[in-house]
Formats: structure tokens, sequence, C-alpha cells
């Protein structure tokens, strides 16, 4: 298992939530009203998952590895995607702080919910498609064996210490609990967290 499919099968995780996301746009745009605990239960797993977790391991290991090897970072993937990420983290906060006014029905503040929603959906998946197709293709070419288990060392230890044991399980379930409820499959037609690869050694 190499660096970058782990975060890979994160990424599957992730767009899964954001087909969620999409089906709490699609119902607020139909009753004028947002589904509140679903709108929370989203906002959390980008919050801490797709930004803590997956971001903080890209952030803190990914991209200082790629740049020691030489790629740039002004001008280069890892500050395109630096700055991605600080754009998606301020959609996220635009979300939370519609999310009361919006499950209660307020036009302004549903618009403005569903325009960070909107802006986000676009983003992350422009991003993931990206980190997919070309950076995680750089950095398995630039890196070595040893690289590669340094780097699933260091994600591991993401996980375990500034985590938490079982925070990662429980975004997992959130997700799954998030699909489920909203009636959103995977478009492979399977369910994936049941062999989603967790690297906290649980």
């Amino acid at each position: 298992m190499k660096a970058t499919e782990i975060l890979t099968n994160e990424h599957h995780v992730i767009e899964q939530v954001l087909n969620c996301l999409e089906a709490i746009v699609r119902l607020a745009k139909s009753t004028g009203r947002l589904d509140r605990q679903s709108a929370e239960d989203a906002v959390a797993f980008f919050r801490n998952f797709a930004d803590r977790c997956h971001h903080g391991k890209e952030e803190t290991h990914l991209f200082p590895a790629l740049e020691a090897n030489g790629f740039p970072r002004e001008g280069g993937p890892t500050g395109v995607m630096l700055h991605e990420h600080e754009r998606g983290r301020a959609l996220v906060r635009g979300m939370d702080e519609q999310l009361a006014a919006a499950a209660a029905g307020d036009p302004a503040a549903v618009g403005h919910f569903l325009a960070n929603a909107e802006g986000y959906l676009v983003l992350l998946r422009e991003h993931i498609y990206k980190e997919d197709h070309v950076l995680f293709q750089l950095a398995d070419r630039a890196f070595t064996a040893e690289d590669q288990q340094r780097l699933l060392d260091a994600f591991q230890q993401v996980e375990a210490e500034e985590m938490g044991a079982g925070t990662h399980e429980k975004y997992l379930k959130l997700a799954q609990d998030l699909a489920h409820r909203l009636g959103v499959v995977d478009p492979t037609g399977e369910v994936q967290y049941g062999h989603f690869h967790c690297t906290c050694g649980h």
C-alpha cells in the first residue's frame, strides 16, 4: 500500500459525502428549508475528516516530501493545492455560519448556505481530480519505497496522535449513515466503507 493510495481511498469517502451534500442542496432547493441534521453531519465530516485528517496528512507530510524532491511551492503544484485547501475551509465556514438560520427556513440564509455548498462541491471535485490524476502520479514517480514507507508511518501517527483513537472510524460511520439516510449510493453501486483501508492500526 502506497501513501498516495491511502489518500485516494480517502478521496472515495469524501466524494461520497460530496454526493450527500449535493442531495442536501437539492432538498433545500425544493423545500426552501435545510435538513439540519444532515447538513451538520456533512459539515462535521468535511471539517474533521476531509480537512483535519486528510488535508492534514497532505500539508504536514505529503507536500513537504514533494518539495524535498524538488517540486517548488511557489508556482508549483503544492502551492495550488494549499490555496484550494484554504478556499475549501472558507466555504465550509460559510456553510456552518448559515446552517442554523437556513434550517429554520430563513430564505437569505438558505441562499447563502447553498452558494457556499455549491462552491464547495465544484472546488473539491476538481481538487480531488487534480490530486488523483496529476499530483499523486508525480509523487509516485518521485518517491522511493523508503519515502512511501516514511509517509505511511507518518500517516499512522496523524491518526493515532492528532486525530485520536477511533476518530477515523467515527467519521467513516458518519459518512455511511449520511449516505444511507439520504439514499445516496456510490456511483459503482458498491458500498466501499467495509473495505476502506484505515491507517490508524485498528
